[in-house]
């Protein structure tokens, strides 16, 4: 995902260390003026934190510090020389331990200031797996939907099915990772990334279905304030998926808002616009600071 060229360069790189001992890329953008709070981005599937440099940067002028990081083998936490085809991990892993050291990394930057998690796409699908949410005052959830592929958007649900039955069951044991860079399709993935998110994917409950009902019990305890934000274009996610996942965190009680193009006065949102400069009167400014202020 190329990082967008409006976004000024506001933050310090620093590197996490995880309680597994392994070490992250991330970038702490300190606020610009008197801090009131404190924002964690947890990247979507495979999108390296670059792509949130404008968000992150917009926020830190409105006085928040702002954490964004890579999951291990994606992005700047992929080690230099080191192939995908090395890189043993999975998406519970990277809840359990990636996310969860870059909040308590933020949690030390941003002392007693509260904290909201704003996860994209699958970075607002695991909060329940990440074992010190109880430091997160406030979720946001930004094109986050179950991935359940028979309910995909409908452009994606044409093809998604030779996804995941023929493209990624055949080139990830021949690669040893899944090679997704080279065909267009959502960026390389380590093995044991991909091999559980098609599971998960190929389950009508999602990642509750596959890892059961102690995860169901996760999820509807999990009673942080949440909001969602979704888009009647978005080419991967559909309505029910948004709601699906939603409907798993009873305890949230999610606050949904759906948005069409025509709503902000743009041309097209999609599943990754939220994020681009684009962005910052219809939905930063008018929608995203009333949220992290509480109103």
């Amino acid at each position: 995902m190329p990082v967008d060229p409006l976004a000024p360069s506001a933050f310090r790189e620093i590197t996490i260390t995880t309680r597994d001992g392994e070490t992250l890329a991330a970038r702490h953008y300190a606020p610009t003026q008197r801090a009131i709070g404190a924002v964690l981005i947890v990247p979507a599937m495979a999108v390296p934190q670059a792509f949130y440099q404008a968000f992150a940067t917009f926020l830190a002028a409105h006085g928040h510090h702002v954490l964004s990081f890579d999951f291990r083998g994606i992005g700047a936490s992929k080690k230099a020389g080191l192939s995908l085809r090395s890189v043993e991990t999975d998406l519970v892993r990277w809840a359990e331990y990636d996310a969860a050291a870059a909040l308590t990394e933020l949690r030390l930057r941003a002392d007693k200031l509260p904290i909201t998690w704003v996860g994209h796409s699958f970075g607002g699908q695991v909060l329940p797996l990440t074992p010190n949410h109880h430091l997160v005052s406030k979720v946001i959830t930004v094109s986050t939907g179950s991935g359940y592929w028979r309910e995909n958007a409908a452009p994606l649900r044409k093809k998604v099915g030779f996804f995941w039955y023929g493209f990624v069951p055949v080139l990830t044991p021949l690669y040893g990772y899944f090679p997704g860079k080279r065909l267009g399709m959502v960026g390389d993935l380590p093995r044991g990334v991909i091999r559980q998110w098609r599971q998960w994917c190929l389950n009508r409950d999602y990642l509750v279905g596959v890892l059961g009902d102690s995860m169901r019990k996760r999820f509807a305890e999990f009673s942080t304030p949440m909001t969602s934000f979704s888009f009647t274009d978005d080419e991967m996610m559909s309505e029910r998926n948004v709601t699906s996942i939603h409907e798993f965190y009873v305890g949230a009680k999610p606050v949904m808002r759906r948005f069409s193009p025509s709503d902000l006065g743009v041309d097209k949102v999609g599943h990754f616009g939220f994020f681009r400069s684009a962005m910052r009167e219809p939905l930063w400014e008018r929608h995203v600071l009333a949220e992290l202020a509480g109103r």
